[in-house]
């Protein structure tokens, strides 16, 4: 190689050298300036609250709590902390509603759970951080089948049985010569004579019998004469005054005409008015006895419109009296009112009830009352607790697993012992939120609120430019400082 050009290709060399280590210099000198792409910086969140998360200590400003401190590097989420998919929770492939905090497999029907990914379309629910769930107290229940019988309690009040009520009158004019029955509340049997009554139109019928009655057998009961008809119209006149035809048959043993009219009782039961005493003058029609059958009575209680559909005719009922704790007697539901009362906006409900030997069911007295329903058998039923009445639609909260929680629409049917059907919105084996389920739903609708507070601000940001993106990932737009 010939000398002159040794010189420039060293002076090559140098050069280039000295471009080499200048370079090196300025690029670690501008990494130890910009500091780690995920610089190690203390944050702080509020545990009631875990979306707010603030890089300086203090207060939340949706609930006031103090500001707690994060561990580092839980501020990033945790698909910019790593490159893997972090699984939120899983799911039977065949029954979705069917979720688990763990891999297993599915007890319904045995397949692998398979896991959802948090971020994805089909990780449904929202995501509540686990010291905040248990700050909450939530709790959890498997939602089963169960056998319901609706039922429905109420006031009543014993009445007597009207079918069962029979009033004692005067059928003809006269006095009352003796009482044989003269104590409001005594018991009487059917027969039992009640008064013996003086009357002269009767005393007169009684002779017209008898000599009719002669003188149609001196005729040897000839019909031509008409004698067989004196006989027949002094019976019915004798009848319809209320001679039973055993008295009449007394009466032609005798011969001749009794004074007195005894008047016997026509059913069995219990006195409960008495309007006559001992010699007083009778007029046909006069009410004289209110005699009633208390072998059955009717409690009757009175129901609301929206458990009409539970008080059918037919249907079973406990009825249990105050001074007989614990000592439900066996109805059945025989009248529902057509109309409800103008003034309670209730409707009556008949219950036959039989009556003890001791008649321990006593007209007027106070009864409570539990009318039955068909038994549901077999149906999806949720504590009431679980459910969010929220004026048009009905809610109750699901724990999907792994933080997750999911609000579902559900249709309610009968309710009884604190539990209620559901009809539609659950399934069996679904883990159902029964406490603090109030408080996932305003979870649910703050962080809903703060997406679409959260989604114009980063549209802004985005069109100003990369260097104006907000420092901190999640936080709640805190309002400017004058």
């Amino acid at each position: 190689m010939k000398k002159g050009m040794v010189l420039p290709l060293i002076l090559i060399v140098v050069i280039a050298a000295a471009a080499g280590l200048w370079f090196i210099i300025a690029f670690r000198g501008a990494t130890a300036h910009d500091g780690p792409p995920h610089e190690s910086k203390t944050m702080y969140n509020c545990a009631m609250h875990p979306q707010y998360i603030s890089d300086k200590p203090g207060n939340c400003p949706i609930c006031g709590m103090k500001l707690t401190r994060m561990d580092k590097g839980s501020a990033s989420h945790p698909s910019e902390r790593s490159g893997e998919k972090k699984i939120a929770y899983y799911r039977d492939p065949m029954h979705p509603w069917i979720t688990s905090d763990k891999p297993g497999k599915s007890p319904d029907c045995g397949m692998d759970m398979v896991p959802v990914y948090a971020g994805e379309d089909n990780a449904s629910g929202i995501h509540i951080d686990p010291t905040t769930v248990q700050n909450m107290g939530v709790k959890t229940e498997v939602v089963q089948k169960r056998d319901m019988r609706t039922e429905i309690r109420a006031n009543g009040k014993v009445k007597v049985d009207e079918s069962k009520l029979t009033i004692v009158n005067a059928r003809v004019m006269g006095y009352a010569e003796k009482l044989n029955v003269s104590i409001t509340g005594q018991k009487v049997a059917m027969g039992q004579p009640l008064l013996e009554i003086y009357s002269p139109d009767l005393v007169s019928t009684q002779e017209e019998y008898l000599q009719a009655l002669r003188y149609a057998k001196s005729m040897g009961g000839s019909e031509g004469t008409g004698s067989i008809d004196l006989v027949e119209s002094s019976r019915r006149r004798l009848l319809n005054w209320g001679v039973s035809q055993g008295e009449i048959k007394t009466l032609e043993k005798l011969g001749h005409a009794r004074n007195t009219l005894a008047i016997v009782s026509p059913a069995s039961g219990f006195v409960l008015e008495k309007t006559v005493v001992q010699g007083q003058n009778i007029m046909p029609g006069m009410e004289l006895y209110k005699i009633a059958d208390l072998s059955k009575v009717w409690v009757v209680a009175g129901i609301y419109q929206r458990d009409l559909a539970i008080a059918k005719i037919g249907g079973e009922a406990d009825v249990e009296l105050s001074y007989l704790p614990g000592k439900p007697f066996k109805g059945k539901v025989t009248f529902v009112s057509p109309v409800l009362d103008e003034q309670t906006k209730t409707a009556e409900v008949r219950i036959e009830v039989p009556n003890t030997k001791s008649f321990d069911f006593k007209p007027e007295m106070f009864a409570t009352v539990t009318i039955h329903s068909e038994s549901h058998m077999n149906v999806v039923a949720v504590p009431e607790q679980a459910i969010i009445h929220s004026g048009r639609r009905t809610i109750a909260i699901v724990a999907l697993g792994g933080g997750y929680f999911g609000p579902r629409e559900v249709r309610l049917g009968a309710a009884a012992d604190d539990y209620v059907e559901i009809l539609a919105g659950l399934h069996e084996g679904e883990n159902l939120v029964i406490s603090s389920q109030f408080l996932i739903d305003s979870e649910s609708n703050l962080k809903a609120a703060i997406l679409q507070m959260r989604a114009p601000l980063e549209d802004s940001v985005t069109s100003m430019g990369q260097g104006m993106a907000p420092a901190v990932h999640d936080t709640m737009p805190m309002p400017a400082k004058e």
